[in-house]
């Protein structure tokens, strides 16, 4: 029994539409490097300003210990934003 013409043009499309690959991202975005870096440098400043002086500046002796966790976290938001550089 013959298949009507609305199907086979359905059946075509749907492979037509699979064997189409996605083209990769040959650039690379531009503001990732300088955000990496940034977030790298700011994250390493903030631990080093903590241990040296950090008694004596008033939002510092506040925060206490977890002056660690935001310079951990400036240095690890540095690595997500790594994963997006081509």
């Amino acid at each position: 029994m013959p298949e009507s013409s609305s199907r086979k043009t359905k059946k075509t499309e749907k492979v037509k539409a699979e064997k189409t690959p996605k083209q990769p991202r040959t650039t690379s975005r531009v503001w990732v490097a300088p955000l990496m870096l940034a977030s790298w440098l700011l994250g390493l400043a903030w631990l080093v300003v903590f241990y040296v002086a950090g008694q004596d500046i008033p939002g510092m002796r506040d925060l206490g210990n977890w002056n660690l966790l935001v310079g951990m976290g400036l240095i690890a938001l540095g690595f997500v934003v790594s994963t997006q550089w081509v």
